[in-house]
């Protein structure tokens, strides 16, 4: 696959104000990276017009791929999902529950991320857009689970062959 444009999006306040190192974001990049997606790290603060601001200028930007990390637990900060839920055009359940599955297998907690996959209408064509949850592990679930997948979906989604 050629390099394509990604974004990721670290959801943190504590990260934005600087009281902690954002460690999921960089290790997103560098594991797309692996899969040919050059992707921009940008730190936002949670909260809902904060997603959908930076997951919009990602798409007026040109990303093929967004990616998010944070917010989609279940605290009162945690409302990455509702950020960008008015982004996307078509949900991908499948794609959020096999993340969701991946990370069950090694700490049942994973199950209580509400991260979501979907499709949402960029600059330059249609976008793959998923939640991923924010620590490192489950970055390094989230991108093992879009691998073998990214190539394809990001073919389709220019108008490939089935």
């Amino acid at each position: 696959m050629r390099a394509v444009l990604g974004v990721v999006i670290t959801v943190s306040d504590r990260c934005a104000r600087g009281e902690a190192e954002d460690r999921s974001g960089p290790l997103a990049a560098t594991l797309l990276a692996d899969l040919g997606v050059r992707a921009d790290v940008v730190v936002v603060p949670d909260g809902v017009e904060s997603v959908r601001a930076a997951v919009g200028d990602a798409l007026a930007a040109g990303a093929r791929l967004v990616l998010t990390t944070g917010g989609t637990g279940i605290g009162p900060r945690d409302v990455t999902p509702e950020g960008t839920r008015p982004l996307l055009a078509r949900e991908l359940p499948g794609l959020a529950q096999a993340i969701r599955d991946r990370g069950a297998a090694k700490l049942p907690a994973a199950v209580l991320s509400r991260g979501l996959a979907g499709i949402a209408a960029g600059r330059d064509g249609e976008v793959l857009v998923v939640n991923a949850p924010g620590s490192p592990g489950a970055v390094r679930d989230a991108v093992a689970v879009l691998g073998p997948l990214v190539g394809h979906v990001l073919d389709q989604l220019a108008g490939g062959a089935h």
